[in-house]
């Protein structure tokens, strides 16, 4: 057999991909899923949603004229081979690397991606406001939502399907099915049936059956609807879609070109609007152990290509996630009142652990964060323990329900926010840069920040015991940093702190896990004639304010250090210190450091805390400018 002359070599562009013949797709889809799978054993990264829509991938390219149709990806973690075919392969082992390209899709990085996507179920609302932008500029060019990988759970989708569904405007969503199938396909009969009422004549019949209708009695034009709409309903499912307004495409094999490429032909060419069209896929599709795997390795560090195995650096202390997970099964095996509810992500914040031991105190109420949040309040009103457990980035999409569901009627959820501070390769759009600022706004929230694992078990403990309202406690991404950890939580007295490391002329308060970069700036500090003060806020409301008072008075230098924006715990603290006049003579040099106010892109987390300037070489040189003195001139004085 001939060897096939390699074409993914030739489709650096879309447009180049066009030119090829409609027979070529498939070499094109196998190498494109092979480049896939070889750039991610290197980088890592999310995997098995990529694989899973390389032939639709494929489809939408050479049907659509890109990008000026504009094709939106939700959940922007799906669009791997996208990039690798929209003029990027060359940069596709950059992936998630500091300078490299990003996890998601992002506008500044190509015009191939008309939107910006890493949090789920926004791309029928994004495509909407492009579809009617376009209407509104006389425009042909087509929008495409491809939604999926558990997207659909989430109620913005659906508000944003009923809003198209009154609007008219044309747009299609690709519905991507990878998980479980509304209705699965069935074949050839399938296909045809989809190819069918996508087509142009089926279309027209059924407008002039429309016609039709109108002119008969009110009664029986709605019954001549209603039957057609039930008879195609009842052949091809869809009856809900077509309920919000859209013409329902589908099922169809989401890995058959051969089935695709017509019906996107179809729909692309078709004036009405909006149309769903429901493709079926397998996550992890064409790698054997992404198809086997039981995450069909949604998201996987560098791994060998042969045997899968992935590459993971030996840990030198358990990872944050772990010790909670492990601390609240240890805090719910004594009290049969607390539950753990996850907004679609049991396994990245680690309550699949907590599930295996108590599987029905265990909620996932999918990419739902607004119902999570008001879910956990109404068990709350009923005298149970519910611990809310979300990313922080992630919470935000549930503020509302933070605000006037739980803080405003003062019950206590206990909400465990993970991934707060900067969080390396997944960049921006998942750091939790903002918690502390819009929680700490909310009257009866307490907020805690565990310094290290050992106190994030005693944060466990406090929250579980904590019934007089709201708390919230965060944590960061990765490892602990090895302390040694206590056979049982700690309850912690609400708003008090604690000194780590006492001094007499200069005060570094942390909150958070920058307390180790505190201790090393401190070492250096001393041996720059620095005597330094290292204290614990552990509570970023209610503060510790007889030890912030105490730091304030007795020594010359103050600096709030912590993984958060501007409003956060600094700005806290100034107010306090504000309110009592400590800073009314001037003695007191009062700085605070932050993250600053820009978003960061994704690099290694040492990098990005170098460059936020939260970092032990950072403080030190903060010390040094408030004390308006270089290095040099302070050892001297020493």
């Amino acid at each position: 057999m001939p060897v096939k002359t390699p074409l993914l070599d030739t489709v650096g562009t879309p447009e180049l991909l066009r030119q090829l013949p409609e027979t070529d797709l498939r070499q094109v889809a196998d190498e494109l899923r092979a480049e896939t799978i070889d750039a991610v054993s290197v980088t890592g990264g999310h995997l098995g949603a990529g694989l899973g829509v390389v032939e639709l991938t494929v489809a939408l390219h050479y049907v659509f004229d890109t990008p000026r149709d504009r094709i939106i990806w939700d959940v922007g973690h799906q669009a791997y081979p996208h990039k690798i075919l929209t003029g990027r392969r060359d940069r596709i082992r950059t992936l998630r690397m500091g300078g490299g390209l990003s996890g998601f899709t992002k506008r500044s990085e190509s015009e191939y991606d008309p939107f910006g996507a890493a949090h789920s179920s926004t791309s029928i609302s994004a495509g909407l406001g492009m579809a009617v932008a376009r209407d509104f500029d006389g425009a042909s060019n087509n929008v495409v939502a491809v939604i999926g990988d558990g997207s659909m759970s989430a109620g913005m989708a659906y508000e944003a399907m009923n809003n198209a569904g009154h609007l008219k405007s044309r747009l299609i969503v690709i519905l991507n099915d990878n998980d479980m199938s509304i209705a699965p396909p069935t074949g050839a009969m399938s296909a045809y049936l989809a190819r069918l009422v996508s087509g142009k004549t089926y279309r027209s019949l059924r407008e002039v059956g429309k016609n039709i209708a109108e002119k008969l009695p009110k009664f029986f034009a709605d019954k001549a609807v209603k039957a057609e709409e039930y008879a195609r309903g009842f052949v091809t499912g869809g009856t809900m879609f077509e309920e919000l307004g859209f013409y329902y495409v589908g099922p169809i094999d989401g890995h058959n070109l051969d089935h695709l490429l017509p019906v996107l032909k179809n729909v692309r060419d078709s004036e009405s609007g909006p149309i769903l069209v429901h493709v079926v896929t397998q996550k992890g599709k064409g790698y054997a152990a992404a198809e086997a795997s039981a995450d069909k390795y949604h998201a996987v560090v560098p791994f060998d290509v042969i045997t899968g195995a992935q590459t993971k650096a030996k840990a030198n202390a358990p990872s944050y996630t772990k010790v909670f997970a492990e601390s609240l099964a240890k805090a719910a095996r004594e009290d049969s009142k607390i539950v753990a509810i996850s907004a679609a992500m049991p396994s990245g914040t680690g309550l699949d652990l907590f599930g295996k031991e108590f599987p029905h105190r265990t909620f996932d109420t999918g990419i739902a964060e607004q119902h999570a949040v008001t879910f956990a309040a109404g068990m709350a009103t009923e005298g149970y323990r519910p611990f809310c457990a979300i990313y922080s980035t992630f919470l935000q999409r549930g503020y509302d329900q933070v605000v006037h569901d739980v803080a405003l009627q003062n019950l206590p959820v206990r909400f465990a926010l993970d991934r707060a501070g900067l969080v390396g390769a997944d960049g921006a759009t998942h750091a939790g840069s903002f918690d502390i600022a819009y929680l700490g706004c909310l009257p009866n929230m307490v907020i805690m920040a565990a310094a290290d694992e050992a106190e994030l078990v005693h944060m466990v403990a406090t929250a579980a015991a904590h019934d007089d309202g709201p708390i919230a406690f965060r944590f960061p991404r990765g490892e602990g940093v090895g302390v040694d950890m206590p056979e049982k939580g700690e309850i912690l007295e609400i708003g008090k702190g604690r000194i780590v490391k006492q001094g007499s002329r200069v005060a570094l308060l942390s909150l958070g896990t920058r307390l180790a970069e505190c201790l090393k700036a401190a070492e250096e500090l001393e041996t720059r004639g620095l005597s330094t003060t290292v204290a614990d806020a552990r509570f970023a409301k209610p503060l510790d304010e007889a030890m912030i008072l105490g730091l304030a008075r007795d020594h010359e230098v103050l600096i709030t250090v912590e993984e958060g924006s501007i409003g956060g715990f600094g700005s806290f603290v100034q107010q306090l210190l504000t309110d009592r006049g400590m800073l009314d003579t001037g003695g007191l040099k009062l700085r605070s450091m932050i993250l600053p106010d820009t978003y960061l892109d994704h690099d290694k987390p040492d990098r990005m805390y170098a460059k936020a300037g939260l970092d032990a070489a950072s403080i030190v040189k903060r010390v040094f400018d408030a004390l308006g003195r270089n290095a040099a001139a302070i050892k001297a004085l020493a």
